[in-house]
């Protein structure tokens, strides 16, 4: 399977108990994260892409997940120059789904729930 994202690398994606998992990432999603990217201008270090159940259950995410989808990325931030710069290019690429906490922003374009944005 390709990989056409050429800001990110697959194993960026993978759940940590499924090597290769990252293939896994729904492509309308990576799609808009790339664009979101660009826009930004600045890099995006993801910390949780695709996760197995195992791997969800085991660091206390919610039963229906939108990363169980390949739906949802968490992106490490570090200050809040970072921050407002990732959620801007998020919301511009066209994402509804976005929480804000203090070390990472969690975006995700699952359809079968609300669109919102919320802190942790």
């Amino acid at each position: 399977m390709n990989w056409i994202w050429p800001n990110f690398s697959v194993g960026e994606f993978d759940s940590p108990d499924m090597i290769g998992s990252g293939y896994n990432m729904d492509s309308d999603f990576m799609d808009k994260l790339q664009k979101a990217r660009k826009i930004a201008k600045i890099p995006f270090k993801i910390s949780s892409g695709y996760r197995s159940e195992a791997h969800n259950k085991a660091v206390g995410g919610v039963e229906n997940s939108s990363h169980l989808k390949g739906l949802a990325a968490d992106i490490v931030v570090n200050n809040g120059h970072e921050r407002l710069f990732i959620v801007l290019a998020l919301l511009e690429a066209g994402f509804r789904r976005i929480g804000v906490a203090k070390t990472f922003i969690h975006v995700d374009s699952d359809s079968d729930k609300p669109n919102s944005m919320w802190t942790y």
